[in-house]
C-alpha cells in the first residue's frame, strides 16, 4: 500500500506548483485595458451567484443572529483567538518574503497572546505595543515575482485570482496550528474560525450588503474593488519598487474594503 503524503511532501508539491506558476505567467495573457484579466468571466459570475444565494439564505441571517444575540466583548475575544491561531502561518509567510522585523514581532505577539492573553482571548500584545500585520501565500508569491493571473471568483471564499488561489491552498497546507489539532480540538478551530467571519459579516453589514445588494452590478463592483485592494496591499509589501500589474491601480478606499467572504 503506498504511504499517505506527509504534511511536508504536499507542502512540497503545493510551493512546486507555485514555482510553476511563475513560469507560466510569463507567457499568460496580460489584464485587459481596463486592469482586468477576466476570461472566466461566465464561469465566475455563475459562482458568484451562488456565493451571494448563500449569503442571503444563510450567511446574512447567521451573521445578523450572531451579532445581535451575543455580546459584542464576547464576539471580539472569539475573533482574537482565530487571529491568534493564524499568526503562525503569517510569521512563516514574513519570514519568505524577508519581512524579518515584522515576522518576529508577530511570533512575539503569539506567544503573549496564547500565554497572558488566555489563549488569545484578550489581545494583551496590541496593548504592550505588538500589533498584528498581515502575510499570506499569495503576497509571498507576489514578492517572488509570479504574476497575479486571471480573475476568480472561489465557492464560499469569493474574489480570488490564479495567484491567490494558489497561495490559499499553500497557506492551508503548511499552516502549523491546522497541522497540529485533530478530532475534537480540529472542529473547535474551525468553529472560531467560522464565528470569526460571521463576526466580520455582521460589523461590516452595511458595506457587504451595499455592494451585494445596492449595486447594479454586484459581481463586477466586488470583482473591482477586490483587484484594487488586492494591488494596493500587495504593493506595500512590495515598497512599490517593481511596478508592474499589481501596482496598476491606486487603491481609493485607504479608509479599508472589507472583502465579504474574507476573515
Amino acid at each position: 500500500m503506498t504511504p499517505a503524503p506527509t504534511i511536508r511532501d504536499r507542502c512540497g508539491r503545493l510551493i512546486a506548483l507555485s514555482l510553476a506558476l511563475a513560469a507560466l505567467s510569463g507567457c499568460a495573457r496580460g489584464p485587459a485595458q481596463d486592469g482586468i484579466n477576466d476570461p472566466l468571466e461566465p464561469v465566475n459570475r455563475g459562482i458568484h451567484g451562488l456565493n451571494k444565494g448563500l449569503d442571503t439564505a444563510l450567511v446574512r441571517p447567521a451573521a445578523k443572529a450572531y451579532g445581535t444575540v451575543v455580546p459584542g466583548p464576547v464576539r471580539q475575544g472569539v475573533s482574537n483567538v482565530a487571529d491568534t491561531l493564524d499568526l503562525p502561518g503569517v510569521v512563516i509567510n514574513q519570514v519568505l518574503q524577508a519581512r524579518i522585523g515584522e515576522a518576529a514581532t508577530n511570533t512575539l505577539r503569539f506567544a503573549v497572546n496564547a500565554t497572558a492573553g488566555l489563549g488569545g482571548l484578550v489581545d494583551v500584545a496590541s496593548v504592550l505595543g505588538m500589533p498584528k500585520t498581515d502575510a499570506d501565500f499569495g503576497q509571498t508569491l507576489a514578492v517572488w515575482g509570479v504574476g497575479e493571473g486571471p480573475y476568480v471568483e472561489l465557492p464560499v471564499e469569493g474574489p480570488s485570482t490564479l495567484r491567490d488561489t494558489v497561495g490559499f491552498a499553500v497557506d492551508l497546507a503548511m499552516n502549523p496550528v491546522g497541522n497540529v489539532f485533530d478530532g475534537d480540538d480540529e472542529t473547535a478551530t474551525l468553529g472560531i474560525e467560522a464565528l470569526s467571519r460571521l463576526n466580520d459579516r455582521y460589523r461590516y453589514s452595511d458595506t457587504v450588503d451595499s455592494i451585494l445588494y445596492e449595486s447594479a452590478d454586484s459581481y463586477a463592483q466586488l470583482r473591482l474593488l477586490y483587484l484594487q485592494n488586492r494591488r494596493h496591499e500587495i504593493a506595500k509589501v512590495r515598497g512599490g519598487a517593481d511596478g508592474g500589474a499589481d501596482d496598476g491601480f491606486i487603491d481609493p478606499y485607504d479608509d479599508g474594503f472589507i472583502d465579504p467572504y474574507e476573515d
